[in-house]
């Protein structure tokens, strides 16, 4: 017996390389249409990122897996943006009342992935602590201090080590996140075949799935590092992924969520 169509895998389209750098403009279209409630997130973000640099400035062996981590929950955290998007698609004009209403009432797939993502994003942080402790200990010292014992060490192989595993666990939440909760926000298909469309995607589309993945690593460092500009970045790169589910998954014979 042929399952229904909304439990398997949903089609996705074959794209250009360079098709990321069009979601990035859409992304920059949406946020000038709706500034305010992009704006929200933006700040959430560097609320969260100043709070995550004052409790782990001075413990080091914290510091790069809470930040990582905290990017692994980003597409959640991203939730209402996608939101916002969806509308703006549809005609409508959002608004804060909307971002707020996805992020109060996501459903039950999106509360379950929410809590796959986090024991995800704490485990990583812990074994990033593990390493680090490990390899350079709990010293108390400055970011500085950090970068030049473990990061520019002449012992690279720590570093290196951690760099691969983070890679890894990255790796595995991108394919399983690159789509699938924008695709839970816009049809009703459960948590399984959310996860297993954007795997497909992945794997149909690996040059430019690493593009643009690139790109949301690069632009929200220099979000982090810069700081202020994190408010419009952040936003700009999650109306992009709307525009990157919307661009890859051909939903059409799924049924809408309302």
């Amino acid at each position: 017996m042929t399952p229904p169509a909304h439990r398997q895998p949903a089609a996705v389209r074959v794209l250009a390389r360079s098709r990321p750098l069009r979601w990035l403009k859409a992304g920059w279209r949406d946020f000038q249409r709706a500034p305010l409630p992009s704006m929200l997130h933006g700040l959430v973000f560097l609320l969260a990122g100043s709070v995550i640099a004052a409790v782990g400035w001075h413990r080091h062996y914290l510091l790069a897996g809470a930040f990582s981590g905290f990017l692994l929950m980003a597409p959640m955290l991203m939730s209402g943006l996608y939101e916002v998007s969806r509308r703006l698609d549809r005609g409508e004009q959002p608004t804060v009342r909307d971002v707020i209403g996805v992020w109060i009432h996501g459903g039950g797939q999106m509360a379950r992935f929410g809590v796959l993502l986090a024991v995800l994003g704490t485990a990583w942080v812990l074994l990033s602590a593990l390493i680090i402790l490990r390899f350079v200990g709990a010293a108390d010292g400055g970011v500085g201090d950090f970068l030049r014992a473990f990061v520019l060490s002449p012992n690279w192989l720590p570093f290196a080590f951690w760099l691969v595993a983070g890679g890894v666990f990255a790796a595995s939440v991108f394919a399983i996140t690159a789509v699938s909760v924008p695709m839970m926000l816009d049809r009703e298909v459960p948590l399984r075949t959310a996860v297993l469309t954007s795997v497909r995607a992945v794997g149909t589309n690996p040059e430019a799935m690493m593009l643009w993945a690139s790109l949301v690593m690069g632009i929200t460092l220099i979000g982090f590092v810069a700081v202020v500009p994190l408010v419009v970045l952040v936003p700009v790169l999650g109306h992009a992924t709307w525009h990157a589910y919307v661009d890859t998954v051909d939903a059409a014979d799924l049924p809408p969520r309302l």
